[in-house]
Protein backbone atom coordinates (compact mmCIF):
# COMPACT_ATOMS: atom_id res chain seq x y z
CA UNK A 1 0.00 0.00 0.00
CA UNK A 2 1.64 3.21 -0.71
CA UNK A 3 2.06 5.27 2.16
CA UNK A 4 -0.74 8.57 2.91
CA UNK A 5 0.53 11.07 3.95
CA UNK A 6 -0.07 13.14 7.30
CA UNK A 7 -2.53 15.39 7.42
CA UNK A 8 -3.76 18.55 9.06
CA UNK A 9 -6.92 18.59 11.71
CA UNK A 10 -9.28 21.07 9.67
CA UNK A 11 -9.59 22.57 12.83
CA UNK A 12 -6.29 23.70 13.23
CA UNK A 13 -6.37 25.41 9.11
CA UNK A 14 -9.39 27.05 10.27
CA UNK A 15 -7.64 28.57 13.21
CA UNK A 16 -3.99 29.60 11.94
CA UNK A 17 -4.76 29.63 8.03
CA UNK A 18 -8.47 31.77 9.03
CA UNK A 19 -9.39 33.04 12.18
CA UNK A 20 -5.85 34.25 13.40
CA UNK A 21 -4.58 36.51 10.26
CA UNK A 22 -7.68 38.27 10.35
CA UNK A 23 -7.83 38.60 14.10
CA UNK A 24 -11.04 37.16 14.69
CA UNK A 25 -11.62 35.60 18.35
CA UNK A 26 -14.18 32.74 19.13
CA UNK A 27 -16.61 34.63 20.60
CA UNK A 28 -16.90 36.23 17.26
CA UNK A 29 -17.05 33.32 15.30
CA UNK A 30 -19.58 31.36 16.96
CA UNK A 31 -21.75 34.49 17.32
CA UNK A 32 -21.22 34.81 13.37
CA UNK A 33 -22.00 31.27 12.43
CA UNK A 34 -24.49 30.53 14.88
CA UNK A 35 -22.63 27.98 17.03
CA UNK A 36 -21.61 27.70 20.47
CA UNK A 37 -18.23 28.73 21.19
CA UNK A 38 -17.51 24.76 22.66
CA UNK A 39 -18.05 23.70 18.85
CA UNK A 40 -15.13 26.22 17.50
CA UNK A 41 -12.90 25.57 20.80
CA UNK A 42 -13.32 21.65 20.02
CA UNK A 43 -12.50 22.25 16.38
CA UNK A 44 -8.90 24.20 17.08
CA UNK A 45 -8.27 21.65 19.71
CA UNK A 46 -9.05 18.54 17.39
CA UNK A 47 -11.81 17.45 19.30
CA UNK A 48 -14.30 17.54 16.67
CA UNK A 49 -14.76 17.72 12.96
CA UNK A 50 -16.40 19.98 10.40
CA UNK A 51 -19.47 18.37 9.73
CA UNK A 52 -21.48 19.32 6.33
CA UNK A 53 -23.48 21.96 8.40
CA UNK A 54 -20.13 23.59 9.37
CA UNK A 55 -18.68 23.03 5.98
CA UNK A 56 -21.50 25.13 4.31
CA UNK A 57 -21.13 27.54 7.14
CA UNK A 58 -17.65 28.59 6.89
CA UNK A 59 -17.62 28.57 3.07
CA UNK A 60 -20.50 30.80 3.13
CA UNK A 61 -18.60 33.13 5.75
CA UNK A 62 -15.01 32.60 4.63
CA UNK A 63 -15.99 32.59 0.95
CA UNK A 64 -14.84 29.11 -0.07
CA UNK A 65 -16.35 26.13 -0.63
CA UNK A 66 -17.76 23.67 1.09
CA UNK A 67 -16.28 21.00 -0.88
CA UNK A 68 -12.84 22.41 0.67
CA UNK A 69 -13.72 22.12 4.09
CA UNK A 70 -15.09 18.34 3.45
CA UNK A 71 -12.02 17.50 1.68
CA UNK A 72 -9.77 18.40 4.81
CA UNK A 73 -11.75 16.72 7.11
CA UNK A 74 -11.84 13.56 4.48
CA UNK A 75 -8.04 13.63 4.33
CA UNK A 76 -7.69 13.71 8.39
CA UNK A 77 -9.66 11.14 8.80
CA UNK A 78 -8.42 8.93 5.70
CA UNK A 79 -4.30 9.37 7.38
CA UNK A 80 -6.05 8.64 10.98
CA UNK A 81 -7.55 5.26 9.63
CA UNK A 82 -4.62 4.87 7.90
CA UNK A 83 -2.31 5.12 11.04
CA UNK A 84 -4.63 3.20 12.91
CA UNK A 85 -5.32 -0.06 10.47
CA UNK A 86 -1.55 0.32 8.81
CA UNK A 87 -0.80 -3.54 10.20
CA UNK A 88 -3.98 -4.88 8.92
CA UNK A 89 -4.02 -3.27 5.62
CA UNK A 90 -0.43 -4.39 5.37
CA UNK A 91 -2.02 -7.99 5.44
CA UNK A 92 -4.16 -7.76 2.38
CA UNK A 93 -2.87 -8.87 -0.14
CA UNK A 94 -3.20 -7.60 -3.72
CA UNK A 95 -5.99 -8.77 -5.98
CA UNK A 96 -4.35 -10.54 -8.89
CA UNK A 97 -5.93 -10.57 -12.52
CA UNK A 98 -5.58 -13.02 -15.17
Amino acid sequence: MKEIRPSTHPGVILKLEFAEPLGLTQARMAEDLSVGIKTLSELYNQKRGISAVMALKLSEYFGTTPQFWMTLQDNFDLYQAYKQEYTSIQKIKKLQVA
